[in-house]
């Protein structure tokens, strides 16, 4: 699968537009994050613990547009974004969506 998030794929012709696919999750902080979280902001530095967490809930919401991709019969995904918003108290949504289309490699003129 071709993931990018520009609308066209260099030497790829788009021969079939499948339209909007998403993968999301919402993922809460846990306690023993939040405690290490609390430590670390008294004296600076990298929160290790929150940035692992959101990358796994990237991992994942991206996997999941990945699959409804391939269930339509797609080869690649244009225009990729992530996106995230705050769902609850200590929860967020992290929300992967783009164009799932069929690309062909472009034959040289001759």
């Amino acid at each position: 699968m071709i993931l990018t998030n520009t609308e066209t794929i260099p030497g790829q012709t788009i021969v079939d537009h499948y339209g909007l696919v998403q993968g999301s999750t919402i993922r809460a902080k846990n306690i023993g994050r939040d405690l290490m979280a609390g430590l670390k902001n008294l004296v600076g530095g990298e929160l290790k613990g929150y940035t692992e967490l959101l990358q796994e809930s990237r991992d994942e919401a991206l996997q999941r547009m990945v699959e409804q991709a391939e269930e339509l019969g797609a080869n690649a995904v244009v225009n990729l974004r992530f996106s995230t918003s705050s769902v609850a108290a200590g929860a967020a949504e992290i929300l992967c969506y783009g164009t799932a289309v069929r690309v062909e490699a472009t034959r040289p003129s001759l």
